[in-house]
């Protein structure tokens, strides 16, 4: 089967509700384009809402970047997002299920770790919060 061409790095930039829309389609449709199953689709688009719908509700503005990635065996796609805002204060805190400094069920970053294969988080407090993210395509 022929896969469309992806481009390498692809960006958005992100201050509004529909930024976040446009970043879980772009994410869905670079999964459609490596051949991920339709599952897979799924949870790359809800993880890169998950972490869009933070620069949101959280900071002043941030960026969604992805690209394919391979390495010896397998592929996948890596997602880097990150903002300006406030940061983080207590990572740990963060992580666990149920925490929330907003109005939210608290499930977002903890969620988000569990649907991925890699996942990290570096924080500033005042300055932002970068997550990069991997999810590598099953054989």
């Amino acid at each position: 089967m022929k896969r469309a061409a992806i481009a390498e790095v692809q960006q958005v930039n992100v201050q509004h509700d529909g930024d976040v829309v446009l970043a879980r389609q772009m994410g869905r449709q670079m999964a459609m384009d490596l051949g991920f199953s339709k599952a897979d689709q799924a949870l790359i688009a809800t993880a890169i809402s998950e972490l869009a719908r933070n620069i949101v509700n959280y900071a002043t503005h941030g960026t969604v970047e992805m690209h394919p990635i391979t390495n010896s065996r397998d592929t996948g796609i890596h997602v880097v997002v990150s903002d300006v805002g406030p940061g983080i204060d207590d990572i740990e805190a963060a992580m666990a299920d149920g925490f929330s400094t907003g109005r939210s069920l608290g499930l977002g970053l903890p969620g988000t770790k569990r649907i991925v294969d890699e996942f990290d988080i570096q924080s500033t407090p005042g300055e932002g919060v970068t997550i990069t993210i991997v999810k590598w395509k099953l054989r």
